[in-house]
């Protein structure tokens, strides 16, 4: 899942890209104001991590733009300013959740994975579909309770499809979240991508629905029935 980090600081930003991709995410960065209401207004993103104290624009500001522009993405503010008035403004101007620096990484981690999970309507960390569970915390697949492994692109798929489980998300949606900008792919990327999934969890969990995207149904050997002739 695609997650934009708006930080300036630059060394405290590569950490928490690099803690984010360990844990399964694809980063973009913008140490700018201007820039990250830009790309939070034109892209697509899983949520957003943002710091307050920024050039060009304040963090503040920007947030309040995306919410009268419409944009629904969860928003985690991550800033120096720890007051608890400041901490209301945050609230009211459109964010999700509040994390004051200094924070511990992990923490960052599980408020991140709980926005995630709740803009896409799950509750529990575990994501279960018939007999396939998806574990975001420890970032295990099991099936039938066998241990599956995946490649950390493949298990951004598996994700992000049983995160929106019933809806058909189409290809382009799942590129822009399952690979950064600079990474070259073939323009079948996504196609071989879910075939290497298949072998793996069986051919049955995704569905392809021809001209509009892919998609996990709650019960895929109800839906499996369903398109038998």
């Amino acid at each position: 899942m695609r997650i934009l980090l708006v930080e300036d600081d630059t060394r405290l930003a590569r950490g928490i890209a690099s803690a984010l991709e360990a844990a399964g995410f694809v980063v973009v960065h913008s140490a700018d104001g201007e820039q990250a209401w830009f790309l939070g207004d034109t892209e697509t993103f899983a949520a957003v991590i943002l710091d307050l104290g920024l050039p060009g624009m304040d963090g503040l500001a920007v947030l309040r733009r995306w919410r009268e522009a419409g944009q629904r993405f969860p928003v985690l503010i991550l800033t120096a300013r720890g007051d608890w008035h400041e901490r209301v403004e945050g609230i009211d101007a459109g964010a999700d959740d509040y994390l004051p620096k200094p924070f511990r990484m992990e923490e960052l981690l599980a408020r991140l994975r709980a926005l995630v999970r709740r803009s896409a309507g799950q509750a529990s960390p575990v994501l279960r579909v018939g007999g396939l569970s998806l574990d975001t915390r420890r970032m295990q697949v099991t099936r039938d309770g066998v241990p599956v492994r995946l490649s950390p692109t493949e298990y951004r798929l598996v994700a992000y499809l049983m995160q929106h489980a019933g809806r058909v998300v189409p290809q382009l949606e799942l590129t822009e979240q399952l690979y950064a900008q600079d990474f070259e792919r073939e323009s079948n990327a996504v196609e071989v991508l879910v075939g290497r999934v298949r072998r793996k969890l069986g051919a049955d969990l995704i569905q392809t629905r021809r001209g509009f995207g892919y998609v996990i149904e709650p019960d895929p050997t109800a839906e499996a029935s369903r398109n038998r002739p």
